[in-house]
């Protein structure tokens, strides 16, 4: 990697003196006839090529990274005009005294302040660049980083259920085994994905309702609804199912009382509309619900749907309300 740009760099600036000796030959052309032979010519276009080139590389390769970027400001535009200067004299003083020296380093001062004008901005291209590669890489990094930790959330919490129904000895047990490999095979194939059908998403919140209302027997009451089109649009996977545990945990789970789940989805003008309430008891200790998986679906909101995307959660007295907004627009046909 080093070698290649040490490569860059050296083809960059062999370039760009080439550049500028043509650009020297050809300001100078008008006034050829002046020198003794069309190598003389080329001599003096030469001297001002590298003279111009020194006063660059000067700049590029001490000056800047020794004194501009270490923020010694001042010191490096005494620098700069000091070696403008030297360049000047050396090239003007011998031939044309100081008001040559003038000319010269006025000129000098024009074409490296041009020069590194373009430096600067090629510079803030390339910065530009890899911090967007970076924060890509994070980006990708936390998100993978995050997905990881859906799948043994989700188990512990679906284990749970299988040992609440063992526990009770219910004939329904192997069915929930066989449910559960169902959903954690889905969960293991989604989570290889960046997204996934939002037909199919949906499909494994109603299996996973359908195996905790088995588990809770006839204390809770779980409706679940879809309206709209669904098969044109994606969504990440394993996102909204964390809103569902916590509605069971934190609601049915949490008592022996009668209990009630209401999950609403709605697709309307290309935005997701997510709905869950499950009631509360007074009996039941009242909870912060600051759990992993809340956690972390509001991370992976913010990162995935940052600018696209409401959350509104209301703990009221007697229910707790979930409401998210989703613009899946630009998901379509992903």
């Amino acid at each position: 990697m080093i070698k290649k740009s040490l490569q860059r760099t050296i083809l960059l600036n062999i370039g760009a003196f080439v550049l500028v000796l043509i650009l020297e030959l050809l300001s100078g052309w008008m006034i050829i006839d002046r020198y003794d032979s069309p190598f003389s010519f080329f001599l003096w276009a030469l001297k001002y090529a590298i003279n111009i080139m020194a006063a660059i590389w000067i700049n590029h390769f001490i000056l800047i990274p020794y004194f501009f970027d270490k923020k010694r400001y001042f010191i490096y535009v005494l620098l700069v005009i000091g070696s403008i200067f030297l360049i000047a004299y050396i090239e003007a003083f011998a031939n044309n005294s100081w008001a040559g020296v003038t000319k010269t380093f006025l000129f000098h001062f024009y074409t490296t302040g041009t020069g590194m004008a373009v430096f600067f901005l090629r510079r803030n291209i390339r910065i530009q660049r890899e911090n967007v590669e970076k924060e890509k890489l994070q980006r990708e990094l936390e998100l993978n980083y995050l997905k990881e930790q859906v799948n043994p959330h989700f188990l512990f919490n679906s284990l749970n259920s299988i040992y609440a129904l063992s526990r009770q000895q219910s004939s329904e047990t192997p069915d929930v085994v066989i449910q559960l490999s169902e959903l954690m095979r889905y969960q293991l194939e989604s989570a290889k994905k960046d997204f996934v059908s939002l037909k199919e998403e949906l499909e494994f919140i109603e299996n996973y309702l359908l195996l905790e209302e088995k588990r809770l027997s006839k204390r809770c009451t779980i409706e679940f609804s879809i309206e709209g089109e669904l098969s044109n649009y994606k969504i990440a996977p394993m996102l909204l199912i964390p809103f569902v545990e916590n509605a069971i945990k934190h609601g049915a789970q949490a008592t022996n009382e009668q209990s009630t789940i209401d999950v609403n989805i709605a697709v309307k003008n290309t935005k997701l509309h997510v709905n869950v309430v499950n009631s509360k008891h007074t009996t039941v200790t009242k909870s912060t619900r600051t759990g992993m998986g809340l956690e972390n679906v509001k991370r992976r909101l913010n990162l995935l749907y940052s600018n696209a995307h409401v959350l509104e959660i209301n703990d009221m007295e007697k229910a707790y309300h979930v409401n998210l907004t989703i613009d899946i627009t630009n998901r379509e046909n992903d």
